[in-house]
């Protein structure tokens, strides 16, 4: 019986783009057998020549360096290894594996939100990434391109029960759906490799808006049949009635007008990136409140758009207490039952009498004749406990 073996073979590739010459490597993979006859480079260059698998010189050319450095998949993958990332719920959801890094974390060693955020954002693109949709933009498919759309987000909620710590295995899974005629939701859930324990529940809402105006645009059903086999009939948050956010006014008793956008806080799509505005808004809130307080969950209404020129004031006005009464919080944590054991043994809440802590938020670009809004946003506090969500 003839012994089988694979190797790998690498060509050097010289092609120029735009006038300069680029050098780089085609990796081939040859898979054969003991008695496969060998053939030189030369032949296997020469033969069957407009019909070989391999990418020829002049279709490498008409590729820019970016796309041959980022590896843009054109077609579906399954798995990616580069990214920890695989395809999961029949073919259309995304999972990936991540480690929590030192500069995710804060002074106790825990993942901020911000981080919790970015990661959300971060496989929300790989998700797309592997469906073999992506073009150049953020995310943006080859349709939106063609119609010069990227997407924006319009709401977004977060429940956290439990951060991760520093070091801590994650497995995200994120999944998208229909939201009316011309939006797409995607959800996310956090869990914790070790346990299987879900530790953040994320909901939003994203609608299409045209680069170039900067307005708001309905869906093109080039893009609706592109994406919407991949959409999910589930939720990670069951939102009956999504709660309305009241606006706040000069009279908020927090405020901060010395908000100015950096270069660096700018996106791919040139605006301010909305895990920016999470800081803003928290960092208004009074530190000795933060030192001894744990945010549980975040709901946000984008407005509009902030660009590196505008000016931003942040608004914040908390809420008379608010007590948890049967294990039910009435207010963003209302889909969590929240049972004794959890209570008590799992570092979740805390005991039954435990209060939580609510704010409202206004994020606003500040005018010469009037203010316009950014975001709107509810925030929920608890007590920081030390306890970590291990079975005992």
């Amino acid at each position: 019986m003839a012994a089988a073996f694979s190797c790998p073979v690498f060509l050097p590739s010289t092609f120029s783009y735009n006038g300069n010459r680029y050098h780089g490597r085609i990796k081939i993979k040859i898979n054969a057998t003991s008695s496969t006859k060998v053939k030189t480079l030369n032949e296997i260059a020469g033969a069957g020549k407009g019909s070989s698998s391999l990418a020829t010189s002049t279709e490498i050319g008409h590729l820019s360096q970016e796309q041959i450095r980022q590896r843009i998949p054109t077609k579906k993958q399954l798995v990616d290894p580069y990214r920890q990332g695989l395809i999961i719920e029949r073919g259309v959801g995304y999972r990936q594996t991540v480690v929590v890094r030192s500069y995710e974390v804060g002074p106790y060693k825990t993942a901020t939100l911000e981080s919790l955020l970015n990661l959300f954002q971060e496989t929300a693109l790989n998700h797309v990434w592997m469906s073999g949709l992506l073009s150049n933009g953020f995310g943006a498919t080859h349709g939106m391109v063609r119609n010069n759309l990227i997407w924006v987000v319009s709401r977004m909620q977060v429940q956290v029960d439990h951060y991760p710590i520093w070091g801590e295995v994650l497995e995200i899974d994120t999944w998208v759906g229909a939201s009316g005629k011309n939006g797409m939701r995607r959800d996310w859930l956090i869990r914790s490799q070790a346990t299987g324990i879900t530790y953040t529940r994320a909901t939003s809402t994203w609608v299409m808006m045209n680069e170039k105006t900067r307005r708001l645009s309905k869906m093109p059903e080039e893009v609706r049949d592109e994406i919407s086999p991949w959409f999910i009939d589930k939720r990670a948050i069951n939102e009956d009635v999504p709660e309305k956010i009241v606006k706040l006014d000069d009279n908020a008793r927090y405020v901060n007008s010395d908000l100015k956008p950096k270069r660096s806080d700018l996106d791919m799509n040139h605006h301010v990136n909305n895990v920016k505005y999470v800081r803003w808004m928290l960092e208004t809130i009074p530190d000795k409140f933060l030192e001894s307080h744990q945010l549980s969950g975040i709901v946000l209404e984008y407005r509009r758009e902030c660009g590196s020129s505008d000016r931003v004031q942040s608004l914040c006005q908390p809420d008379e207490d608010e007590t948890l009464t049967n294990g039910v919080e009435q207010s963003l944590l209302k889909n969590m039952i929240l049972t004794p054991g959890i209570m008590e043994g799992n570092g979740y809440l805390g005991p039954l009498d435990v209060k939580s802590y609510g704010y409202t938020h206004l994020l606003q670009i500040k005018g010469d004749s009037k203010n316009e809004e950014i975001v709107r946003g509810r925030t929920r506090w608890r007590k920081k406990l030390s306890t970590l969500p291990y079975s005992s």
